[in-house]
């Protein structure tokens, strides 16, 4: 169908849904795991008649990815505060909320306004002297973002490409792998992550938070998948071959 007459016929399914609409209370898709806020509930809005209970679930996969995916920022300034004082913030908080602005687009000059893989790969460059951390999280929610069509609204007619889900998980485990493995020329992690303390006690948050992230796109690549019967090309990636794959 052509897009305009896609839009329109959205359109006019949901001006005559809305008449039939009441003001009812229903939880929102607001992220409900780790230490995130509890769903908020919200009126239900007109477009909700004109998406099926998988373009829901594809909305929540992602508003929760997201979540993860600031979460994680989040955790590495802990770990690494010097690097939003790299960055010349304020603060932990300032450095997160800036990365994660929509109104940036994940568009930001000091990353050369690299995005996704790009911006990925730049904060593991030895010879890049910005925040390491900054560039992560701006890779990692704007390479979730690409996966999803670079929406945050799916409805009746749009579509997701199940491959490109998937392709973010691997991509989601190459960044693990490259967060545990690289290190500076003195030998130093660049980046400080999973740790065991002094008493033994290994802290492993990190691969917690990032194995609910890889899940997310794994189910929803395959509910999609089934959903328009395509069939995802399965890539086997071997420690020699760690490489992030095209979105």
């Amino acid at each position: 169908m052509h897009p305009g007459r896609r839009r329109l016929f959205l359109a006019a399914a949901v001006a005559l849904l809305a008449g039939c609409a009441r003001e009812i209370r229903i939880p929102d898709a607001a992220p409900t795991t780790g230490h995130r806020p509890p769903p908020r509930a919200r009126e239900l809005h007109a477009s909700d008649f004109a998406k099926t209970d998988i373009d829901s679930a594809i909305e929540i996969h992602l508003q929760e990815s997201l979540a993860s995916a600031r979460l994680l920022t989040d955790k590495l300034y802990r770990r690494n505060p010097r690097e939003w004082r790299i960055g010349g913030y304020a603060s932990r908080e300032a450095a997160v909320n800036r990365a994660f602005d929509p109104k940036f687009a994940w568009r930001f000059p000091e990353l050369g306004n690299a995005r996704g893989t790009d911006a990925l790969n730049l904060a593991f460059q030895p010879e890049f002297g910005g925040d390491r951390v900054f560039a992560f999280g701006v890779g990692l929610g704007s390479m979730i973002m690409q996966a999803y069509g670079n929406q945050t609204e799916f409805l009746l007619l749009d579509r997701v490409d199940p491959q490109k889900l998937y392709n973010a998980a691997r991509n989601i485990e190459v960044a693990a792998w490259k967060l545990s493995i690289s290190h500076d020329v003195d030998g130093h992690p660049m980046l400080l992550s999973n740790e065991i303390g002094a008493d033994g006690v290994q802290n492993l948050s990190f691969e917690r938070e990032i194995g609910k992230l890889i899940a997310y796109q794994d189910t929803i690549a395959r509910v999609v998948a089934e959903r328009t019967n395509r069939t995802i090309r399965f890539v086997v990636q071997g420690v020699a071959l760690k490489a992030f794959l095209p979105i």
